[in-house]
């Protein structure tokens, strides 16, 4: 490892219920890897995005099969105006709208997503997401309500928490299942396979391990998969990218536009969408753009004393 930097990004709408986003840049003789764990993760969670993050510094990544991937844009928990111009703006055929946040309703989620498919209109396709908030009875009123206001539903991603609940759901509505906690949170990722509780499989890299660990998981786990970002820069999308482009197969458009999201970005040609499509590749950090986003000294301390605690030497 030669090179070691901090960054904080703001968010252009809040996400997650945060407005700047962090982390670690790390470079080593394959390139450079991103380190961002959100900042109420323990160590143990931390670890397997600190593996992602050293396997594209020092390994790299799996030779691509193809050299585009399609992606959609992601929609925020925001009002149908501010909803309908970040789809307009998006250039993607497919959307993914964040529902169930706290402190609203189903009206606004209905409101949003019948602002998104005026913007998509009648031929794009509309994904949802409610991080586990809804119980089953919820989920199952809700999903049916989304459908008709979307006037169809691609797939909704994790509408309850447990895997358990997550296979009732499934029998309980004709809506496509998807799963990202259930497995990227999982003490056993298999799981939503034994219980036949998703259609899908959302994978994200820095969660899992890394690239190849998220090939094993898609090869094991025999469900289509969907790439998903966890808000990264450029440096850690394009191992999204790379995942994405190296999988056998892929059957549905991945959740990697979100360097729009950002206000700021540590490459000088950021991975944005072209027609709905990010071109697979290997971006390196731009110094000048690395300058305009550098932490605070106190949050440089911070992230350093974070590596040591998840037992990665900072100077090494």
């Amino acid at each position: 490892m030669r090179d070691l930097h901090v960054f904080a990004i703001g968010l252009r709408t809040r996400f997650r219920g945060i407005t700047v986003r962090e982390g670690v840049l790390l470079r080593g003789e394959a390139g450079w890897g991103e380190w961002s764990p959100f900042l109420e993760y323990d160590d143990a969670t931390a670890r397997p995005w600190l593996a992602a993050a050293r396997e594209a510094a020092d390994v790299g990544w799996p030779t691509p099969l193809r050299d585009r991937v399609p992606v959609n844009v992601t929609v925020p928990a925001t009002d149908p105006e501010r909803a309908h111009a970040i789809v307009a703006a998006g250039g993607c055929r497919t959307a993914k709208v964040k529902v169930a946040e706290r402190g609203q309703v189903l009206a606004d989620d209905l409101a949003r997503v019948e602002a998104v498919r005026d913007a998509l209109g009648p031929d794009g396709l509309v994904r949802v997401d409610a991080n586990g908030a809804w119980d089953v009875d919820e989920a199952v009123r809700a999903i049916a309500a989304l459908a008709r206001a979307a006037g169809g539903l691609e797939y909704v991603e994790q509408p309850v928490a447990s895997v358990e609940d997550l296979a009732v759901v499934r029998r309980r509505v004709s809506v496509p299942i998807a799963a990202d906690e259930s497995i990227r949170r999982a003490e056993d990722p298999y799981r939503v396979r034994d219980l036949e509780a998703a259609d899908i499989a959302v994978l994200k890299v820095q969660p899992l391990g890394g690239v190849r660990a998220c090939l094993r998981i898609a090869e094991d786990i025999g469900l289509p998969v969907v790439v998903s970002s966890a808000i990264e820069s450029s440096i850690g999308i394009a191992a999204g990218v790379a995942l994405a482009a190296a999988l056998p197969e892929l059957h549905h458009a991945s959740g990697l536009a979100t360097v729009q999201m950002l206000t700021g970005d540590v490459v000088a040609q950021p991975l944005l969408p072209v027609d709905g499509m990010l071109v697979v590749a290997r971006p390196d950090v731009d110094e000048a753009a690395l300058a305009g986003v550098a932490a605070a000294d106190d949050r440089v301390a911070h992230w350093r004393a974070r590596l040591v605690s998840v037992g990665q030497d900072p100077r090494t």
